[in-house]
């Protein structure tokens, strides 16, 4: 954790969470073989539609995060739910979630394409994306 992204009680600032659950998607594409600039250059974007967070316990300046994904997505919508932990801490600090529409270079709505949808086919369940039997 960087003091940059606490306020002046050491505490993680609020809105910084946003930034480390866009890390955490950004990296869990990346584990499709995929980055958001090749979704890009293929003329998909995906932008934020819905944000939630809860803050259930504060992180703290020195903290090192966990972020845990559970990824769901129909043709049209992806969304992102969030748990983050302290490293080593079975505690749930912050609940999220991110949901993404699928829209075209022009700004509409469009389906996910065939070959994004393959992507994401085992990746996006209702459990967790990390290594089968990995436990916090």
């Amino acid at each position: 954790m960087l003091y940059g992204d606490t306020d002046q009680m050491g505490v993680v600032y609020y809105a910084t969470y946003l930034r480390f659950f866009e890390g955490a998607r950004g990296e869990w594409i990346r584990d499709l073989g995929l980055t958001y600039a090749q979704i890009e250059e293929r003329g998909i974007y995906l932008p934020v539609l819905e944000v939630g967070v809860r803050y259930l316990k504060p992180a703290r300046y020195d903290d090192v995060l966990e972020i845990h994904l559970r990824v769901s997505h129909t043709r049209v919508k992806v969304r992102f739910e969030y748990k983050v932990y302290r490293l080593g801490s079975t505690e749930v600090l912050i609940l999220g979630h991110t949901v993404h529409a699928c829209i075209n270079k022009d700004g509409r709505p469009t389906r996910a394409p065939d070959w994004l949808v393959a992507a994401m086919k085992g990746a996006a369940t209702s459990g967790p994306t990390l290594p089968e039997g990995y436990e916090p």
